[in-house]
């Protein structure tokens, strides 16, 4: 099949059409508007431990000022040994970490063995490296391979880094501090759980835009334990009385009745096809 390209008359030479149109943009008032962000809000954590690793974040979603969702999964499955958790615009990291899980399933099936975190963490990092910022979505990727458990964290731009604890979000400096204070090497399975759920918990406690609940996952060598939620919300919200009152509650002051003049002006009848 001839190529639609071929078709079209190539012009030779450099093109300076958008020279006057940013002249243009440049004159008017356009140049005053800025574009705003808008912000999002996230808590996510990981810590490597003795057997495995174990991941957590919070379920609020943010809308700007809006919470949009109370209970969204932030913890994606990447394969049997690799999860990842996602900050910044939920349809980005969404999209990504479902890019990835089908690249690295590709990669397992032709080479017929778990895929590995570097592999992982190197196809995130091409990929948001390539588009310069444009995807908001800053990745924490958490596993067990055959060189042992480890974690990663993917910026916007492409940056990664490595080290037995990590967090990322709008609530990740009340969480480190957390790591910081209390993280030992080769700690149990229920002391790595607790101290992620404190990072967490931490970060709802002093970020507006994390809150509701805690999902943990733990990633071990022999399975992977999904918990969702670790811990339910305490900040609900309680009823304070009756919203239905009965009738009488508001006195009648004067009660007075129109009745109003309406004139016919068309009728039609439709009948109904029954079959």
């Amino acid at each position: 099949m001839t190529s639609p390209d071929v078709l079209e008359t190539q012009h030779g030479g450099f093109n300076f059409e958008n020279c006057f149109r940013n002249s243009q943009l440049q004159a008017s008032s356009a140049q005053d508007i800025k574009l705003k962000a808008k912000k999002t809000g996230t808590t996510i954590a990981g810590v490597v431990f003795k057997d495995g690793v174990v991941l957590g974040a919070d379920t609020r979603a943010t809308s700007g000022e809006v919470v949009s969702d109370k209970n969204c999964s932030k913890i994606h499955y990447i394969a049997p040994n690799i999860y990842c958790c996602g900050a910044g615009t939920a349809a980005d990291t969404v999209k990504t970490t479902d890019l990835l899980r089908s690249n690295l399933t590709l990669q397992a099936l032709s080479m017929d063995r778990k895929p590995r975190l570097v592999m992982a963490c190197r196809i995130l990092q091409d990929f948001l490296y390539r588009h310069k910022g444009q995807i908001s979505a800053m990745l924490l990727l958490g596993g067990v391979d055959c060189t042992g458990p480890h974690i990663f964290t993917v910026g916007p731009y492409g940056s990664v880094n490595k080290a037995p604890f990590e967090t990322m979000g709008s609530g990740s400096l009340p969480a480190l501090s957390v790591f910081e204070d209390r993280f030992k090497p080769n700690m149990s399975e229920e002391e790595a759980k607790q101290l992620v759920r404190d990072a967490i918990a931490a970060g709802i406690a002093n970020d507006l835009g994390s809150g509701s609940n805690v999902d943990l996952c733990v990633i071990r060598r022999d399975g992977v334990e999904y918990i969702r939620p670790f811990e339910a919300s305490n900040y609900r919200g309680q009823r304070l009385g009756k919203y239905k009152y009965d009738k009488g509650t508001t006195p009648v002051l004067s009660e007075q009745t129109t009745k109003l003049q309406v004139d016919l002006v068309e009728e039609t009848v439709q009948q109904m096809e029954v079959v």
